[in-house]
């Protein structure tokens, strides 16, 4: 429905103003009317010029995701319509893109959708495991528990990926400093000292006419190795968009040492989280395997868990093709295996994910630990090498005039 914004005068002399959704104008006016407001004047919103450039538009982070779902559930544990639920949310949030899609969902389940089939409209915000859960939850039942559950996962699953995130942050920041401190050093130091030795004369050490070199070729061949950086980078982000570059990238990363170990208990956790979500959720183990693996985020652990849902399907149990493939840790396939013939696999599920996010806090401080002195030292031998190439001349001078 079109949005209109109003000012008027209520009740009370004071002047007011706002946005109104209505069929049309006359429409807006009758409810402005209802509100006894006086004076009132109506128009309908003029269209942001920029609300279809999507990289301006404010995106949906995981915080607004766990508040909205949260509170939604609230609401209709609290025996709230879902029509007034969803436009009380709407009213009330505060990012912009958000507030729009979820005028759309009300919209759409006020033309008769279901809240599952609304929410699948909008995938950049709501993933087929969010989508599915709350189809279950709907059928079932039970959407307000649903939807508690689903904002611990997302809460838990987002602090997960903040963790990795925030140790990378470091080193790349340490590591764009040393960059920029060496183009520096050589485009605009290195020149001086190099017009002050030709002067001089004589025979330069070696160290130094090196880093003299590679200042001279990055001065003149600048563009040259930007092209072939940039030609590289494309080439390289071509191939890893492809299915084949795609998957000997990410065997790459699991078998990078640290990093790897790291990024295999981050899927181990997250594996094992969401399908414990799901099956706790009422969502049938195959149907489950089929979304947790679209949302694995890395093809070798994605091609595990398909090859296990395809061993399910042919009668095996979950635990034997998760140990065949070689990904898994075999304690977490024993413990798959124990909670599959007690019939508690979803709680085991959730026990293995508390333990392998534990797992993931002490490696990201095992890696910043590592990492930290290793691009200090990295980043002083640079530059403490170039200095001592420039003062090698200064001292092998100051010798011989002594």
């Amino acid at each position: 429905m079109p949005l209109y914004v109003w000012k008027g005068i209520n009740q009370k002399g004071k002047k007011q103003k706002g946005e109104i959704e209505a069929k049309d104008l006359p429409a807006a006016q009758l409810l402005l009317k209802r509100q006894n407001l006086t004076s009132v004047t109506v128009k309908l919103k003029p269209k942001d010029i920029l609300e279809n450039v999507a990289f301006l538009q404010a995106k949906v982070k995981a915080k607004d995701l766990i508040l909205f779902t949260r509170q939604f559930s609230t609401m209709i544990d609290a025996g709230l319509p879902l029509m007034q639920g969803l436009e009380i949310l709407a009213e009330q949030c505060e990012n912009p893109t958000f507030k729009k899609i979820l005028k759309q969902i009300k919209n759409d389940v006020e033309g008769g959708s279901t809240f599952s089939d609304s929410l699948q409209k909008h995938p950049k915000v709501y993933d087929k495991l969010y989508c599915n859960l709350v189809a279950a939850g709907e059928l079932g039942g039970i959407l307000d528990t649903i939807l508690q559950r689903l904002a611990a996962y997302i809460e838990k699953n987002a602090k997960l990926v903040s963790k990795v995130k925030g140790a990378m942050v470091y080193p790349t920041v340490v590591a764009v400093i040393a960059v920029v401190v060496v183009l520096v050093m050589l485009i605009f130091v290195i020149p001086v000292f190099a017009e002050m030795f030709e002067s001089f004369g004589g025979e330069l050490p070696g160290l130094t006419q090196m880093v003299m070199n590679m200042s001279t070729f990055l001065r003149q061949h600048w563009w040259k190795i930007g092209l072939v950086a940039g030609a590289l980078g494309y080439i390289f982000v071509r191939l890893k968009k492809t299915e084949r570059g795609e998957y000997l990238w990410d065997r790459f990363m699991l078998r990078v040492p640290v990093i790897g170990s790291l990024l295999r208990r981050v899927a181990v956790a997250k594996f094992t989280r969401t399908l414990g979500t799901m099956l706790s959720s009422g969502v049938p183990i195959l149907d489950g395997l089929d979304i947790v693996a679209k949302t694995a985020g890395n093809r070798i652990v994605e091609d595990a868990i398909n090859e296990t849902r395809l061993s399910i399907s042919e009668g095996k149990n979950i635990a034997e093709p998760m140990m065949e493939s070689g990904v898994f840790p075999p304690m977490v396939c024993q413990m798959i295996a124990v909670g599959e013939s007690t019939g508690a696999l979803d709680a085991m599920l959730g026990k293995i994910a508390d333990f392998y996010e534990e797992e993931v806090d002490q490696a990201v401080e095992t890696l910043t630990s590592m990492i930290e002195p290793l691009m200090m030292v990295v980043l002083g031998g640079t530059v403490g090498t170039m200095l001592i190439a420039m003062y090698l001349p200064i001292f092998k001078i100051a010798g011989a005039i002594e």
